[in-house]
């Protein structure tokens, strides 16, 4: 297998997935953050990682079409039921995530993308990479992240 070409990711049934089918970006080191070249290797990830989870949700269509069949055991019954809950919930959590994927392209549109909107610096190509949707930097994520824990403990 040539190992210059991305790996697609690995497929976890009914969990949502992290695209991680590119090549990881090379900035020059003189290179001015979130130039053109930048927003098209973002805008390129999170359209094919919305591609991806819309072609997910049509499976699922397809699938639950096809499944539609009245079982006289009920213990096949039961598990059709909960197979169908558990890819119901999968699906929400894409679509979730596409909301959030469309919104980090709205925000590419906008001139914000790649920009902390609490604090408003860079957050990182790295950080981008990982988490195509992130709209915080790791300082302020962190602090949200404590903040968060503080509060479930009072």
């Amino acid at each position: 297998m040539d190992e210059s070409m991305p790996q697609p990711a690995k497929k976890v049934p009914g969990a949502a997935q992290q695209f991680t089918a590119f090549t990881p970006y090379e900035p020059a080191p003189s290179e001015e953050y979130m130039n053109p070249t930048q927003i098209a290797h973002f805008r390129q990830i999170l359209e094919d990682w919305r591609n991806e989870l819309m072609a997910e949700v049509d499976r699922t269509v397809q699938h639950m079409q096809m499944e539609n069949v009245n079982y006289s055991d009920p213990n096949d019954r039961a598990s059709l039921e909960t197979d169908m809950g558990l890819e119901l919930r999968a699906r929400d959590r894409e679509r979730k995530l596409i909301r959030k994927i469309t919104q980090a392209l709205d925000r590419i549109k906008t001139g914000e993308y790649g920009y902390c909107e609490s604090c408003g610096v860079e957050i990182g190509l790295r950080r981008l990479e990982a988490r195509p949707t992130a709209t915080l930097c790791i300082d302020c994520k962190t602090l949200e992240e404590k903040r968060e824990k503080q509060m479930a403990q009072e």
